[in-house]
């Protein structure tokens, strides 16, 4: 018998897996906090043999090859991957021992990368399980345009090509369990459901249902932004990355954090948008831990800046540093917990914004409830979202870009909102850090039209 355990790594919409017998197991993918992956192959009371990446990863930091060294597995890396450590090149149909009776079969499935190889995992012979990466996902595909731009339409092709080499290998009943496609960015759209068979995805996957020249024309329209930190990950996988330390970071009080900000470095507020609105250290930016953190975050900071973390308690801390590690900020620079009264020597160093709904925002527009100040709509959405349909006279900044923007807001009083409230929170908190009168708009954007905001919806979205 075979097991198969799922290691989610939500914040940015990933997942691992830990397989194998009764003595030893496979991880495919580990993130790079390996000490989930050595409790989760500890409860199961089994060794790690092989650790097996599918690709070069550009999303996350991988903790492959300290797992590999920590358990003495075998580090399977896919032949064409450039990296400058020590290895196990996997070539197309190379079969490696895993347990009595399995093994794991590797499978060149180039498209998301020229080299991504998905592993097979058998039982007697038998397929009973695809481990995808970032090939074949639950209804969509891994994108094509993370490795460079004049390779994007080959490697578009290549990923239909892969799909079909997939599906035409496997019966309909083998679990398919890709990396991608929770959340992450590496995906082409992203995924409906949680779980999924090859069955499934030869009745439903665009890339097995559409034509290629269908399937790649409607692809590469549809892809999105690409985080920036995405540049950084690719680099730092391939030289091998260094073990993480998750020792609690240095300790900083009212003064130092003051010190911090004069410096020009960042500090990021983890509460809850609400609490941050209420009241917060001035010149300070939300980030919620319980949001898209290391993705937001790790986009919009420039990179190597070093960041102070604020936070309620140590637990939420310690989370926050894990998660970013993730991402390559390996390090903060300092930490506070408590509360905005102990992060500043001065009450009047403390900041506040109002939030509000979209009614709030229609009502204002009617009745010049903005106290005779102009009243500008910022919204943050990406360009993907905003051509979906917009509110009537908004301007649009997309959060990704609002760090060196924010001198193009025009002036006034600014409402500002994205499709929920965790983006607009975080621009509005980069708004007031630049002294702009900011209202943040907490409402889905499904509202704006129910409270009888006009929408603009441009005519490719008709």
């Amino acid at each position: 018998m075979f097991f198969i355990d799922t290691l989610e790594v939500q914040g940015l919409g990933n997942r691992s897996y830990l397989a194998g017998g009764s003595t030893a197991a496979v991880v495919v993918d580990p993130p790079r906090d390996i000490d989930r992956v050595m409790a989760a192959a500890a409860r199961r009371g089994v060794r790690i043999a092989l650790v097996a990446e599918t690709h070069l990863h550009n999303d996350y930091v991988t903790g492959g090859l300290e797992l590999a060294r920590v358990s003495g597995a075998r580090y399977l890396v896919p032949r064409g991957a450039s990296v400058s450590f020590e290895h196990t090149s996997v070539d197309d149909g190379d079969t490696a021992a895993l347990d009595e009776g399995l093994a794991l079969r590797a499978v060149a499935t180039p498209g998301h990368t020229p080299h991504h190889t998905s592993y097979v995992l058998e039982q007697d012979g038998q397929a009973v399980a695809a481990f995808t990466g970032g090939s074949l996902l639950i209804g969509t595909v891994g994108r094509p345009d993370l490795v460079e731009p004049r390779l994007t339409e080959q490697l578009a092709r290549a990923q239909h090509a892969s799909a079909h080499r997939l599906a035409d290998q496997l019966d309909d009943e083998v679990r398919l369990l890709p990396t991608h496609g929770f959340g992450s960015f590496c995906s082409s759209s992203q995924a409906e459901g949680d779980t999924t068979t090859v069955g499934a995805e030869r009745r439903a996957n665009e890339a097995l249902v559409k034509d290629v020249d269908t399937f790649v024309t409607e692809m590469l329209a549809g892809l999105d932004d690409v985080p920036a930190y995405y540049t950084h990950m690719g680099p730092v996988n391939a030289a091998g990355p260094a073990p993480v330390d998750l020792t609690p970071p240095r300790q900083a009080d009212a003064e130092q954090i003051s010190e911090r900000l004069a410096a020009g470095e960042w500090v990021v507020d983890l509460r809850n948008r609400v609490a941050f609105a209420e009241g917060h250290v001035a010149g300070s930016f939300n980030f919620e831990g319980e949001g898209k953190l290391a993705t937001y975050l790790a986009w919009l900071i420039p990179w190597g800046k070093p960041v102070t973390l604020l936070a309620e308690t140590p637990e939420q801390i310690a989370d926050a540093q894990r998660e970013l590690t993730r991402v390559g900020i390996d390090r903060p620079a300092a930490a506070a917990t408590g509360g905005p009264h102990a992060w500043v020597r001065d009450p009047g160093r403390l900041a506040s914004f109002p939030r509000a709904r979209f009614a709030d925002l229609a009502d204002a527009r009617k009745s010049g409830k903005e106290l005779g100040k102009d009243l500008v709509v910022l919204d943050v959405r990406r360009d993907s979202e905003r051509a979906n349909g917009y509110v009537d006279g908004s301007v649009h900044i997309p959060i990704h870009q609002l760090p060196d923007r924010t001198g193009e807001v025009p002036p006034g009083q600014v409402w500002v909102h994205c499709a929920s409230g965790m983006r607009a929170a975080i621009a509005a908190s980069l708004l007031d850090a630049v002294g702009r009168e900011v209202i943040a708009v907490d409402d889905g954007f499904d509202a704006a039209s129910d409270a009888g905001l006009t929408l603009t919806r441009p005519q490719s979205a008709v």
